[in-house]
Parts: C-alpha cells; sequence; structure tokens
C-alpha cells in the first residue's frame, strides 16, 4: 500500500540497458572481478600488475612541484568560481605551448579544450562523432573504454589489427578495408596501451596518409606521451597536421604520475581548417556546453606544472619504468607457458600470449587470471579484456622489487599447474 491507497502495479521507469551493455567489459570491472578471487587469508602481499597507476608506490611519487603548485592555486583564491567550459585561459595557454614544442607549428589556446582526465576527451570526441550509420575504426588490442563509450553512443566499432610480428604496428591493409563511406576515424594510442609499443615516425606518416585517403580524420591518445625508453623516441600524430585533421586526447596523469587528479586535454591539430569547416569544433563546444569542468584550482596549477617541473623527474621516472620493463621482459621468457613477441618501450604494459596447451585445468585467459590471484595473490589482466583471448596485459609500473616478486610467484603457479609430460 502507497499512503493509503491501493498499491501500485507498475513502475513508469527502468534502468537504461545500453549503460549496462556498454559497461560488460571494461578494465576496472575485470580488475574487481579478480579481486573477489583473493584468498583473505594469504598473507603475501598482493601484488597488481593489472593497471597502470603506479602512484601508490615510492618509486613513482609525483614531483614536490605538481603537489605545490596545487596547493599555491588552492589557497591563492583566484581559482574558486566557475571555469569556462572550454578551460580557463592560462592552463589553455600553457597546455598549447607545451605541446607545441614537439610540433613543427604553434598550437593557439583556443585549439586546447581542457577535461576532466583524458576519458572525458575522449568521450567528447566519440559523442561529436556519432551520428545514425556513422562507424569508427579501434584498434585490437586496444584500451576498451573505446568500445564501452561507442557502444553508448550508438557508433558502430570495426576493428582492424595491430601486428605482433611487426612490433604491433597498425595493418593499414586492413583499414581501408574495413572502412566505408560511412567511416567516420581510426583512433592511434601511441606509445602503447596495451602493448608498450611506439609507432616509428614513418609509419604514424603512412596512417595519416591512409586516413587522408579514406577522408577520416585521426584520434591520436598519446596519454603515455614521452614515457619511452627503447630506440623508438616519441613522435606525436600532430606532426602530420597538415596531411589529415588530428584530435588529440592526453593528460597530466601518467607522465605526472597523478591519474587521480583527473587533468586532460583534448586538441585539435586543424591548420588547413577542415575540423572547423566540418562542425566538429562546434560540436567540441557543444559537448563541453552540457558536461562537467575539471576544478578550476585544477587548471589554476596547470602553467606551474606544465612549465617547471625539473627534466630529472621525467628522467627518474623513465628510468625506472625501463628498469621495470627489462625485469619484466627477461622474468617472462623463464616462463614456458607465456610468450613476449617484443620488448616493451613505453607506456606501462607488455601483451605476452598464453599457450594454455602446455598447461592443465584453465578454460581462458580469464581463468587463468582469476586461479592466479586466488592461489598467488597476483593481479594480471586477461587479454580478452582488451581484445586478444588467450593473452594477458602486464603491467610493469610498480616497485622493481615487487614486480620481481610478482612474476616470481606466476613462474611457480605456471610450473605448478604444468601439463604433465
Amino acid at each position: 500500500m502507497e499512503n493509503g491507497g491501493s498499491p501500485l502495479k507498475n513502475w513508469r521507469f527502468i534502468g537504461n540497458e545500453k549503460l549496462t551493455q556498454a559497461s560488460a567489459i571494461t578494465v576496472r570491472g575485470v580488475l574487481n572481478m579478480l579481486m573477489e578471487n583473493l584468498n583473505p587469508d594469504e598473507a603475501r602481499p598482493v601484488i597488481p600488475l593489472g593497471h597502470g597507476d603506479p602512484s601508490a608506490f615510492p618509486s613513482f611519487r609525483t614531483t614536490p612541484l605538481a603537489e605545490d603548485a596545487i596547493c599555491s592555486a588552492l589557497r591563492s583564491a583566484k581559482f574558486n568560481g566557475y571555469s569556462s567550459t572550454v578551460g580557463i585561459p592560462p592552463a589553455r595557454r600553457a597546455v598549447a605551448e607545451h605541446l607545441s614544442k614537439d610540433l613543427p607549428y604553434k598550437l593557439s589556446p583556443d585549439d586546447v579544450f581542457l577535461t576532466i582526465g583524458c576519458t572525458q576527451a575522449l568521450e567528447a570526441i566519440v559523442t561529436v562523432l556519432a551520428r545514425p550509420g556513422a562507424n569508427i575504426l579501434l584498434p585490437r588490442p586496444g584500451f576498451p573504454y573505446y568500445e564501452a563509450r561507442a557502444g553508448f553512443s550508438d557508433l558502430e566499432v570495426r576493428h582492424f589489427d595491430l601486428l605482433p610480428e611487426n612490433n604491433w604496428e597498425v595493418d593499414l591493409a586492413a583499414v581501408e578495408a574495413l572502412s566505408d563511406e560511412n567511416t567516420v576515424a581510426m583512433v592511434v594510442i601511441n606509445p602503447g596501451n596495451p602493448c608498450g609499443n611506439v609507432f616509428k615516425y614513418d609509419h604514424l606518416k603512412k596512417v595519416a596518409e591512409t586516413a587522408r585517403k579514406l577522408g577520416i580524420l585521426v584520434i591520436a591518445d598519446e596519454v603515455y606521451d614521452h614515457l619511452t625508453f627503447g630506440e623508438s623516441p616519441f613522435v606525436p600524430m600532430g606532426v602530420f597536421g597538415s596531411i589529415v585533421p588530428i584530435i588529440t586526447v592526453g593528460s597530466i596523469s601518467k607522465r605526472w604520475i597523478v591519474p587521480g587528479w583527473r587533468l586532460g586535454w583534448l586538441v585539435t591539430h586543424d591548420p588547413n581548417g577542415i575540423l572547423v569547416k566540418q562542425g566538429i569544433v562546434d560540436s567540441i563546444k557543444g559537448f563541453l556546453n552540457i558536461t562537467s569542468d575539471p576544478a578550476t584550482f585544477m587548471q589554476g596549477a596547470v602553467p606551474e606544472i606544465l612549465e617547471n617541473t625539473p627534466a630529472d623527474f621525467f628522467t627518474k621516472i623513465v628510468n625506472t619504468l625501463k628498469e621495470s620493463a627489462e625485469i619484466c621482459y627477461d622474468r617472462i621468457k623463464e616462463i614456458p607457458c607465456i610468450t613476449c613477441p617484443s620488448k616493451p618501450e613505453g607506456s606501462m604494459f607488455v601483451m605476452v600470449k598464453l599457450n594454455l596447451s602446455l598447461l592443465e585445468g584453465f578454460t581462458d585467459d580469464t581463468d587463468f587470471c582469476c586461479k592466479l590471484a586466488k592461489e598467488e595473490s597476483v593481479i594480471v589482466l586477461p587479454g580478452v579484456a582488451v581484445g586478444l583471448k588467450n593473452w594477458l596485459r602486464i603491467t610493469f609500473a610498480i616497485e622493481p622489487s615487487s614486480l620481481d616478486d610478482g612474476l616470481s610467484r606466476m613462474k611457480a603457479f605456471c610450473a605448478r599447474h604444468a601439463k604433465k609430460q
């Protein structure tokens, strides 16, 4: 009975099934599921090799300058009000100047739109491009949030492969074969998540030329920019903005090791004015007009963080990642059922192939990771979460000693479950 009246038979509201479907496979969701498999009686510490957030580890503490910049901005009382929906001018200018250092032309502050982390930048451009019948080309393996957001926005997803035998380069022939008159964009993640690869200049130029031929724009996910430690230096996709329109998404999350600060950007590389002519820039502004902004005091700290972070901080982080990547690559070679096609050169991850035929008692990569969590308290992301079943994505961005411990446990786990000869 409701307030003394007759009982209601039908409520007129229900949940949005599209949201449930779109978020069916996300990195956070899979990691939460794996955490539920941990043995509560296990005395050893959990080794987190599943996500790209090393901020809790001493070796990856952010620079004090960034912390002081946040405190100063907050205490100044200059940033307590609402921000412009596109970002405050000093922060937009700082991002433009910061990114222009790597480009053959200068970005304008008007090319920069500040977002709540790189995630909101991704949401913005996917939403802007979504229209009935349109499709977007995404890498496999890749970052599953693109699939989730595209699905929620009714934007059809088509996958092109990254080729492990070619250092995870884009299969450009597949891109051309997948594209049709309704294709609007392709996504390139560089440095690579989940593969740890770094695309060379010549390959990125071919990507730009292919996109131009197809009449589509390139979304360049560069959240791991400059976190490189191999032979290939980081080359921003914006270098090729005169060939094809580029939308770059990025943030301070990874390079400064502060993913919880949620400060990112969407940047248009459009020296020929194509994105303006096609209405993309106005649509980006429209999206930002109906959503939230990064905290204003966070934006107020951006100029100091981008302009004055000491170079030795970046050197320390990159050297730590390089050391951990080498430990990871060397230790993986000791595990017979796991194969690494190429040594990681950037980001915080490596993709490895799981040979279940050498093991007993596993149905697939997810089953492997669940039992690894239960028996060894090691969390590794199953490859199916990023588009490659029976692969694993291993994060090496943790303390080197913890990484060594985690991989030793994984080796013992695999030996214990090895198929008897």
